[in-house]
């Protein structure tokens, strides 16, 4: 989107910066990455980063309204509410990709959203190594949005996640969180924020109280920062002490409410020029006429298990449960950005992080490169210049 800078980075980037990089990456942190970094930032116009920021907020403006929480009641699974919900998410992230519109122009479009966390604390390493091994990057650009730089972002963060606790009394949940792919994060945090991952099978429940060990020694758990996917918790069935909807003596950050409350089950509500118009299933008067320009998605799911990128009538007609179904209208994500053997697409995540008394903040971002038909890691093995990196925009454009 700066045709400049992309054709000076691409004519300067070498093998050998990118080894030094990757290398960085892998052995700054207890873990390194466990999915393919891409061998560029995607650049921002500053065009494209309002765009970005103006989308956010439009989103945030239509989740603070009563009409949203009345949307929003149903979503949570009868069996999966847990006591204590914050009135506020500490966590969202907005999923967009980057299409052109009818003038040619950059536009974001919304594809997901969820109240969850996401990798935050790597996206600063990331934001940091990219800028460290590849000269060709203006020094004044950044991934910070409001004047933020990497600090402040850390500063946000550690407010979200430990808030008034003593890092050493919160934890990352996750399960077997040394298994994830995503556990340089968490490997990142523990380094950053002094929050250390715990499985959830290494949680012990006295009464209303959480423990787990350190060095032979109980702590008490106070607040948890959770990371822990219910469908994942639900697929694997790992042997727990507790359970997430016992009555406990714990904060949440965030509460587990809030990762169905805003999600896919969000998605119909949202209106807008970055939205694409989505229905459930069990409204649909009846199945489009352009069925090939839309994705059928479940709600409850991950990483995009499940998704039907060319449904057919008959397997909309086959849905058991038609209300846990979502029909999005496809976005054609734009070839955009330049690379040796040919363009990349981007899906742009927007990071936002708050306390859990107001809606959150936007603070950072993180971006998906692919040349395949969808952009997670498992769809993209074997090709170049894509995988997990990050905006990088004129400092005084966002």
């Amino acid at each position: 989107m700066i045709p400049e800078l992309r054709q000076r980075y691409n004519a300067a980037f070498t093998e050998q910066q990118y080894a030094a990089f990757l290398d960085e990456l892998a052995t700054a942190h207890r873990w390194g990455p466990d999915f393919r970094v891409a061998e560029t930032p995607l650049f921002l116009d500053a065009g494209t980063a309002a765009a970005l920021v103006r989308a956010a907020s439009g989103i945030v403006t239509q989740l603070a309204t009563p009409g949203f929480r009345a949307h929003a009641a149903r979503a949570v699974p009868a069996a999966l509410s847990v006591p204590a919900e914050t009135p506020f998410p500490h966590f969202l992230c907005i999923d967009f990709a980057l299409a052109t519109d009818a003038a040619g122009r950059v536009t974001p479009q919304l594809i997901e959203l969820q109240g969850f966390p996401t990798v935050a604390c790597f996206q600063t390493l990331l934001s940091r190594s990219y800028a460290r091994h590849f000269p060709a990057i203006p020094p004044d650009f950044t991934s910070y949005f409001g004047g933020l730089d990497e600090k402040g972002c850390l500063a946000a963060l550690r407010t979200s996640i430990i808030g008034k606790c003593d890092p050493a009394e919160t934890v990352l949940l996750e399960v077997a969180p040394e298994e994830q792919k995503t556990r340089i994060d968490f490997a990142v945090t523990e380094d950053l924020l002094g929050v250390r991952p715990v499985c959830v099978t290494e949680v012990r429940k006295r009464g209303r109280r959480l423990f787990h060990e350190v060095g032979g020694r109980e702590i008490q758990i106070r607040r948890i920062y959770n990371r822990v996917i219910f469908d994942e918790l639900l697929r694997k069935r790992p042997a727990m002490q507790f359970s997430f909807i016992d009555d406990l003596d714990v904060e949440w950050a965030g509460h587990p409410n809030w990762y169905f409350r805003v999600s896919k089950h969000t998605l119909p509500f949202l209106r807008g020029e970055f939205v694409p118009p989505c229905h459930f299933v069990s409204e649909l008067r009846e199945v489009p006429a352009d069925l090939e320009n839309y994705v059928l998605k479940p709600l409850y799911s991950f990483a995009g298990l499940g998704v039907d990128l060319s449904p057919t009538p008959a397997r909309i007609a086959a849905i058991a449960q038609p209300g846990e179904w979502l029909l999005q209208r496809k976005v054609a994500y734009a070839p955009l950005l330049a690379t040796p053997d040919g363009p990349s697409k981007a899906e742009v995540r927007l990071i936002l992080a708050g306390d859990g008394s107001g809606w959150p903040r936007l603070l950072n971002n993180l971006v998906r490169l692919t040349k395949g038909g969808m952009h997670g890691v498992d769809f993209n093995k074997g090709r170049l210049w894509v995988g997990a990196s990050v905006g990088l925009f004129p400092g005084d454009a966002g």
